[in-house]
């Protein structure tokens, strides 16, 4: 196990000194960028809006035995903004982006791509590393707003057909119970997420096994480890965000 962390720890020093050291691949951050970003946007956009809607449904029968469906909005906001958005975000980019980014770099390893490039004087892992993970560390905040503004509309539409709430009075209430420390956590907590898949991805894809089985193992521990690593960042973020509060 130690020796395991020693490993992690290692490729996340060798990440940090490579970020800073040219040359710098930044057609391919960007391509990165595009791959992660906009291959996701449907995926999220329906997720985000039936997370909206569902967590609405789901919320109204308990605040109507209180007669307190007025403070609909204001619980959907806060829920979003703090907990739901990013989390929801960061467990559908760990199941798409972080398999992709481990499989491919997998069979990068398997087929000795990543040798071939050593041979031709390319820094492969600047190439194949630090441009996915400052792509995920960038793209995941990104969608997380985008998710939340996705979400905060599907809660409208059903809040406007329950309640005949307006559009005008749902915004009010919505911006209402949310404060810059929220969205500066959501933010701050987006991009750890990010940088939790870029990096465990491209670790597993890295260090995978020879062999096609050595190619979905990585896939598959790269999902289940960004998986885990994202509920435990969760956790520290909200001990620590309830503080500042």
């Amino acid at each position: 196990m130690f020796l395991a962390l020693a490993d992690v720890f290692a490729f996340i020093s060798r990440f940090f000194r490579e970020l800073f050291l040219p040359p710098y691949e930044f057609k391919e951050i960007i391509r990165q960028c595009y791959e992660v970003g906009f291959r996701s946007l449907l995926l999220i956009s329906t997720t985000g809006f039936i997370t909206g809607m569902v967590f609405t449904n789901q919320s109204r029968p308990s605040l109507s035995e209180f007669g307190a469906t007025s403070w609909l909005p204001s619980l959907i906001s806060i829920a979003i903004v703090r907990a739901l958005g990013p989390l929801v975000t960061a467990l559908i980019a760990a199941g798409k982006v972080g398999s992709s980014i481990g499989a491919e770099i997998g069979s990068m390893n398997v087929t000795e791509q990543i040798d071939a490039m050593e041979v031709s004087g390319t820094n492969p892992f600047k190439f194949l590393v630090v441009s996915r993970v400052l792509a995920t560390s960038i793209t995941v905040p990104i969608l997380t707003m985008y998710t939340i503004f996705v979400a905060l509309i599907g809660a409208f539409l059903n809040v406007s057909m329950n309640e005949q709430t307006s559009f005008t009075s749902y915004i009010q209430e919505v911006f209402g119970a949310i404060s810059y420390v929220d969205i500066f956590a959501s933010l701050l907590k987006s991009i750890v997420f990010g940088f939790t898949i870029g990096i465990v991805g491209c670790y597993k894809g890295y260090n995978s096994s020879k062999g096609t089985e050595g190619v979905g193992k990585a896939a598959n521990a790269a999902v289940v480890t960004s998986m885990f690593l994202v509920f435990i960042e969760e956790m520290l973020s909200l001990q620590i965000v309830q503080s500042f509060r």
